[in-house]
């Protein structure tokens, strides 16, 4: 049984371990569950301090010493309902109050407001980048330019990349600038003559990203974050969707 999962609710490793080794032993004392997790008696109580902070443990008195018993693992649904409850408390909080009042300490242009990434790493991290903005905007679309010697390598590290877009229900248009590219949901698609170098260019305002290949076909990343910037490219890509 692998209980790794149990981390997700703020358990460490070795509290994981005593308190799954007091589910075997039943109640026992310091000394036997030390014994039993393998531990020195001193982190044996300390971890015990925080399960018991935590209501997945108890102790009783006997005699002079205390016996400590785990609680029913029923106590470990009542922990993932207060991470929950957190979290939820937390996004809203950074919806309504943080990020709105952290985006104001922003200047309009400074070396923060571009970002370098590289290799398939770096791609993935900008698609999922472009996913998360744009199902925050009211009009889920955004626009992108392509050339045919990139295609084959964008979704490499993101092969499930258009199907999350199309599970969100985000749009795309797409100019592509030589043959091929394929056709998809929610996906709208006009063609340029020519061949160019690899490039790809996604706007999604207030960013654009842009992807390239060096050598051996490396990725290579910027993405610039600037409604000035991201506006005008978008006013571009406007005119010329309507001129193919």
């Amino acid at each position: 049984m692998n209980l790794n999962s149990l981390t997700q609710l703020g358990l460490t490793e070795r509290e994981i371990a005593v308190y799954h080794s007091l589910l075997t032993l039943g109640p026992a004392s310091i000394r036997d569950l030390a014994a039993k997790s393998q531990l020195n008696r001193g982190t044996t109580y300390e971890t015990l301090k925080v399960l018991v902070s935590k209501g997945i443990v108890n102790y009783l008195p006997k005699g002079k010493r205390r016996v400590f018993q785990a609680e029913d693992p029923e106590r470990l649904l009542d922990l993932a309902e207060q991470k929950r409850q957190t979290l939820e408390q937390t996004l809203l909080e950074l919806k309504t109050d943080i990020i709105p009042g952290l985006k104001h300490l922003k200047t309009d242009m400074v070396a923060g407001n571009v970002r370098f990434y590289e290799g398939d790493d770096g791609v993935e991290l900008v698609l999922r980048d472009i996913l998360s903005s744009v199902d925050r905007m009211k009009q889920k679309q955004y626009s992108v330019i392509s050339t045919q010697a990139l295609r084959e390598h964008l979704y490499r590290p993101f092969p499930n990349f258009t199907k999350q877009r199309v599970a969100k229900d985000i749009k795309v248009r797409v100019i592509a600038i030589g043959e091929g590219g394929d056709e998809a949901e929610l996906a709208e698609r006009k063609w340029l003559q020519g061949k160019g170098d690899a490039s790809y260019i996604a706007i999604y305002p207030p960013k654009v990203a842009m992807i390239s290949l060096s050598d051996n076909n490396y990725p290579v990343v910027v993405v610039i974050d600037s409604d000035a910037i991201a506006g005008t490219q978008q006013m571009m890509f406007d005119t010329l969707w309507g001129a193919l």
